[in-house]
């Protein structure tokens, strides 16, 4: 899980974990989601801001605390951190907001799940 996609309930108005179930066609139980550390601190440092960010960032950290398993990586970047999850093959998907990290994942043959069209999941091959 990156930033930007667990900033989307707020941000875009999307149900993400519902539509996480719907893409995969999974129930939730059936799937461990995962957030690098740089993820979760990214989202701590944005919520200590002001406005309609920082309310997202805060939502977004409560969210992984809640329903993520924090990973350790080498990178602190966070974009960085999830390009290694791919590249160590330690990921199925990849759920981004983030055109710039989606190319760099795709480019890795992870699958990306993100929003197409108003609140809808959909998953990209590479």
């Amino acid at each position: 899980m990156d930033t930007s996609a667990l900033m989307m309930p707020v941000e875009l108005d999307v149900r993400v974990f519902d539509e996480l179930d719907r893409v995969l066609g999974l129930a939730a139980d059936a799937y461990e989601l995962v957030a690098p550390r740089a993820v979760v601190e990214e989202l701590e440092a944005l919520a200590t801001g002001g406005g309609e960010e920082a309310v997202a960032a805060s939502v977004g950290s409560d969210l992984a605390a809640d329903r993520c398993r924090t990973v350790e990586t080498e990178a602190s970047y966070a974009d960085d951190a999830l390009v290694e999850l791919a590249e160590r093959g330690e990921c199925d998907y990849v759920v981004t907001n983030d055109r710039p990290l989606r190319d760099r994942v795709l480019e890795r043959g992870v699958r990306v799940i993100g929003i197409r069209g108003r609140n809808r999941l959909h998953i990209t091959e590479p």
